[in-house]
């Protein structure tokens, strides 16, 4: 198999200090393949977003990577310099972050915020960043894009707003974008349509897509492949079509099941509660909530092993 475009081994990541350390990130290991759609997915708290971040070397106040790579075209990102890392952001890895209209800068026009990117990257004049911009947003399907583009995000819809974000992190062509949550506080309608645009450019540009969501049924529709996280660790990746059909992680089956209802109209949940990540685990993650649970789930940390071609699971049970 080719090389990954993107392989994180063993990443770990705490954020704060002494005596109140969150070990956000706590081992993280997957990657994102050539041309793939890869979908990180797990439920609010388990380290999606800070996973980004930290791919990104952009981690909030008080985080810091303690351990591991990020290997980006064979590149350890986690060794580069902030010089080298703003070369890199935006130019070959983006992200799209969940609140676009946060994201936006209110105080210029939508268009000028996406014309300094590419100028910045690409060493253009105004006028041509400034015409790469009004193509940008309209093939993100901005109407009267010419006349939008000098609009400021306030006056831009939470879809408009969203689809002028992708067209920023995708305007210098990155071979890895980062989409996390992108579809977050719209209805369902601009959801769709923003999905839909987000993964035609991916595709045309022959790009790679990280879409991070806690929605099962968006990955499945999006993506080839599916990383399960879960209290700062992965627990099970792979295609999608296999992990979805045969999940092997129990924590994996209890989330495909809470997206379904029963014969008698029932969601089903899964009891209990995250684990606290003020300490280190000392065994699985998922134990205290495990329906299949045994005493070596609490004792020790299931490693991340494949249990078929390109499957892996992270479970003393699988």
């Amino acid at each position: 198999m080719d090389t990954p475009l993107l392989q994180v081994d063993e990443l770990k990541v705490d954020i704060g200090h002494k005596p109140r350390i969150v070990h956000a990130l706590q081992g993280v290991s997957f990657s994102v393949q050539r041309g793939a759609k890869t979908g990180l997915v797990g439920e609010s708290g388990s380290g999606k977003s800070i996973t980004s971040l930290a791919i990104l070397r952009s981690l909030p106040e008080g985080g810091r990577i303690m351990a591991g790579q990020v290997l980006f075209e064979g590149k350890d990102l986690t060794t580069h310099d902030e010089k080298q890392m703003r070369r890199l952001r935006g130019k070959q890895i983006s992200l799209v972050f969940q609140n676009a209209r946060a994201a936006l800068n209110p105080l210029f026009p939508v268009g000028q915020q996406i014309a300094d990117v590419y100028q910045t990257h690409e060493k253009s004049n105004q006028a041509e960043a400034w015409k790469k911009a009004v193509t940008m947003l309209d093939a993100m399907g901005i109407p009267n894009a010419a006349q939008k583009a000098k609009d400021y995000p306030h006056q831009y819809s939470g879809g408009m707003a969203q689809r002028a974000m992708v067209a920023m992190a995708l305007v210098c062509g990155p071979q890895l974008l980062i989409a996390d949550e992108p579809t977050t506080g719209l209805d369902v309608t601009i959801q769709a349509q923003v999905l839909k645009v987000i993964t035609n450019v991916v595709e045309e540009a022959q790009a790679s897509l990280l879409l991070i969501s806690h929605d099962l049924g968006i990955i499945a529709e999006i993506c080839t492949d599916v990383v399960v996280m879960y209290a700062g660790k992965i627990l099970e990746s792979g295609p999608v079509e296999r992990v979805m059909k045969q999940p092997a992680n129990p924590y994996t089956q209890a989330l495909i099941a809470s997206f379904s209802v029963d014969n008698d109209r029932r969601m089903s949940f899964i009891p209990g509660r995250v684990p606290s990540l003020s300490s280190i685990h000392t065994g699985c993650p998922f134990a205290s909530r495990c329906s299949q649970v045994e005493e070596r789930c609490r004792e020790e940390i299931p490693t991340l092993r494949e249990i078929e071609p390109g499957h892996w699971v992270a479970c003393h049970l699988a």
